[in-house]
């Protein structure tokens, strides 16, 4: 079975053909190969496929280092994107993939570098149910409350507004973040960002991402949060500062989202046979 791994601002993922898969990608199946310590390690893992409508170059799944599976991925999605330029899959510049949130539109800049048409972006959706039109809502988190502005950039974001910069890095999302991905507010649990303004157009955002934890940066988290300060007045397209590097959001009047950011390969390899046994056991 072969991968590779690759990594976009220190978010990584490891990427499979699924006619290379010879298991089934159970949610066993993927948080075993996303280990750090047993498996091969990654933020999640992408299988490309052969597009089941004419049309598109590929379909990707994508999943959470947990197993579970996401609709969308901002940061997993270039990867693959880049991935099936790099590989041959397609050699058009500009191309359509299918998610399970649906189409999303890249074009190829460079090698390593990709602008990924999002779709529209919106605040109200079933990821939360509860909430109005607008999308704001509050909730409480380790005796803390927080006010929130909920976004479904393709899976769902919940982006919280702190106040300066200080504030922002001292906080231990550690604490605060799974009571909010958990929370009953969401019902498939949610993404969460906390970012604050830097300069008019520039913002710095942290990311706990649903099925992972804290992550050096997430492409949807950079979306979600990018619109929130759109939706507060601020500026597009806006540059998203994370702790491992900038993504460029551009942000519409109607909030269709286009986001640019790099990814490159770190490795390719293949699943050893005691592994490999290991991945079919856990499928019986």
């Amino acid at each position: 079975m072969r991968f590779e791994k690759w990594q976009a601002l220190g978010n990584d993922y490891l990427i499979v053909d699924r006619a290379q898969v010879p298991v089934e990608l159970t949610e066993a199946v993927v948080a075993r190969l996303c280990d750090r310590h047993v498996g091969l390690g990654g933020d999640g893992l992408v299988e490309v496929a052969p597009p089941d409508e004419p049309g598109f170059a590929a379909r990707l799944r994508i999943f959470n280092a947990d197993g579970s599976e996401a609709e969308l991925s901002g940061n997993g999605s270039r990867q693959a994107i880049l991935w099936l330029h790099r590989s041959g899959w397609t050699d058009a510049q500009r191309f359509s993939v299918q998610t399970a949130a649906g189409e999303i539109r890249p074009e190829i800049l460079s090698p390593t570098t990709c602008r990924v048409d999002m779709g529209r972006a919106r605040t109200a959706s079933p990821q939360f149910p509860q909430g109005d039109a607008d999308g704001r809502g509050s909730i409480v988190s380790a005796g803390r409350e927080w006010a929130f502005q909920h976004v479904n950039v393709g899976n769902p974001q919940c982006a919280i507004h702190v106040g300066d910069l200080d504030e922002l890095l001292e906080l231990d999302l550690h604490v605060f973040g799974p009571e909010i991905e958990n929370a009953a507010l969401f019902p498939e649990r949610t993404n969460v960002s906390w970012w604050t303004e830097l300069e008019p157009g520039w913002i710095r955002a942290r990311i706990y991402e649903r099925g992972v934890g804290e992550t050096m940066s997430s492409g949807t988290g950079a979306c979600g949060a990018a619109v929130a300060s759109v939706l507060r007045g601020g500026d597009s397209p806006v540059r998203v500062a994370l702790d491992g590097g900038e993504l460029e959001v551009e942000v519409g009047e109607d909030l269709h989202v286009d986001l640019t950011g790099w990814a490159m390969p770190v490795y390719a390899g293949e699943v050893s046979d005691e592994l490999l046994a290991t991945l079919r056991e856990l499928t019986r």
